[in-house]
């Protein structure tokens, strides 16, 4: 199959991260072990960490997938090298679809991902004979995203993210512009996917946002679009005309230029930029919620998701240096950077029961 030129971004995109982040990871010899995550939510000095750790453990650590995933794996690696200054870590974020691709063709040891594990990667991993612990590690929030700028939009419902970016919006270019889908939409379906605020400024409409690869764009759909798309008898995917892309940063960049722009990232990103976009309170049909750590650990916050890593069980027991990581990841200062990167932490319950699959070596899945 020939790529396209939105594969070929990706795929470049995702290379690009890669170089980047080895290259921080990988110096080799005593080095500090700083990972440098370049714009990641909660990049910056992590002071002292404590651990029973091997300081003279060698070898390499391969992390690939959620770009969202990404800034949790890449500061427990910075942290870890703290205490096993020898030991490669590479973390990468193609995106959740491309890094159970790679993870299922055994080219990685771990796999960070936005949603849980798909019944066809499943197979994949399986045809390879791959069995894979599944740790659930954080609870984020899909967040609805605008400029600074943009003070008209406070609420979207899911009726009007899908009037704007779903299926039916393709050629849209200004919002004013799903003014008629979204009065089709509020009169078929009424409120039960939050009430429309349409009709909508007639200002120019430029989203940037995940592309297919990204578990962001999966689960943003089954949250948003999927019913809707039920009842109207069409596909639950998003408008093919916008710019997507696997990096958050390359999203919150495009976000931030553009005064009426639209898209969505993972919570963190929101927190680590401020002042480059707003999030904006989406309406699933309960009224409007702001993402928030309360909200969107109580799930009240209607695109609120779980994260987790995928272990390559075959490679946690054939390298010391991949389970080292693991458990330090499974430990309070690795659960710990879950909230330094503004994400939000597990209830003691669920870490305990991540914890109890990790050590028991629980393979399959319990979420997918």
């Amino acid at each position: 199959m020939t790529p396209t030129p939105r594969r070929l971004g990706r795929l470049a995109a995702g290379l690009l991260s890669l170089v980047l982040v080895t290259a921080a990871c990988s110096s080799g010899g005593d080095n500090n072990g700083d990972v440098d995550a370049g714009k990641l939510p909660g990049a910056g000095d992590i002071g002292e960490v404590e651990g029973e750790v091997d300081r003279n453990l060698k070898g390499t650590v391969d992390v690939t997938g959620s770009s969202t995933v990404e800034p949790v794996s890449a500061r427990n690696a910075e942290k870890f090298n703290k205490l096993a200054p020898n030991v490669a870590i590479s973390v990468d974020g193609p995106g959740t679809g491309d890094g159970f691709e790679i993870f299922c063709n055994d080219e990685a040891d771990i796999t960070d991902a936005s949603r849980a594990i798909k019944p066809e990667e499943i197979e994949k991993c399986r045809d390879k004979g791959i069995e894979f612990i599944e740790l659930k590690v954080a609870i984020d929030g899909n967040s609805v995203i605008t400029s600074t700028e943009n003070t008209a939009t406070e609420c979207l419902s899911f009726l009007d993210l899908y009037a704007l970016i779903g299926p039916e919006s393709t050629g849209f270019d200004s919002w004013s512009a799903a003014n008629d889908l979204a009065a089709e939409l509020e009169e078929e379906l009424g409120d039960t996917y939050g009430a429309s605020h349409a009709p909508y400024d007639d200002v120019p409409l430029v989203i940037t946002a995940p592309g297919e690869e990204s578990g962001t764009y999966d689960s943003f759909i089954e949250l948003a679009f999927e019913d809707i798309a039920e009842a109207r008898e069409t596909n639950a995917e998003a408008r093919p005309d916008y710019q997507a892309s696997p990096n958050d940063n390359v999203i919150v960049e495009g976000i931030s230029g553009t005064p009426t722009s639209l898209g969505w990232v993972g919570y963190a990103f929101v927190a680590a930029n401020p002042d480059a976009v707003r999030a904006i309170a989406v309406d699933g049909g309960e009224g409007c919620v702001e993402p928030s750590p309360a909200t969107i650990a109580s799930f009240d916050f209607p695109l609120s998701r779980p994260l987790f890593i995928y272990v390559n069980k075959a490679k946690a027991e054939a390298k010391p240096e991949v389970a080292a990581y693991v458990d330090f990841y499974m430990s309070d200062q690795g659960f710990a950077s879950v909230e330094e990167v503004n994400y939000v932490g597990l209830t003691d319950d669920e870490v305990e029961r991540t914890r109890a699959a990790w050590e028991e070596r629980e393979t399959g899945t319990r979420e997918g």
